[in-house]
């Protein structure tokens, strides 16, 4: 754990090199001491049809996944880490957004294949 899910508006992805910015990501993840690298999932995909507002551009949304327990300084710690990847590697985006979203334990469940 965490998960980071990208959303992006259709086209960014001919623009910019997103599994880059995927392994961006990660690494600044993988660095933090809440974390094991082998826990860190990322995934990214664009959004065909969407409406922002009342003038057209381009977006860029992050949800971060975290278990539950982590307190808020942490939290926003790592949505601020995500903007600053997402806004150094997209400068030209209209909306870059991050959100975290705590996940209970007891209602989580996951299998994981062997090698």
């Amino acid at each position: 754990m965490p998960h980071v899910t990208l959303e992006f508006s259709k086209g960014i992805e001919q623009v910019h090199d997103i599994q880059k910015i995927c392994d961006q990501l990660f690494a600044v993840l993988a660095e933090h001491p809440e974390f094991d690298a082998e826990t860190i999932k990322i995934r990214a995909k664009p959004v065909e049809y969407y409406r922002l507002g009342t003038d057209p551009q381009s977006f860029v949304h992050a949800t971060l996944l975290l278990m539950q327990g982590r307190d808020e300084a942490t939290r926003s710690e790592l949505t601020v880490a995500i903007l600053e990847v997402l806004s150094a590697a997209l400068p030209e985006v209209g909306s870059i957004t991050v959100q975290d979203v705590q996940m209970n334990r007891a209602s989580y469940a996951k299998r994981v294949a062997g090698p």
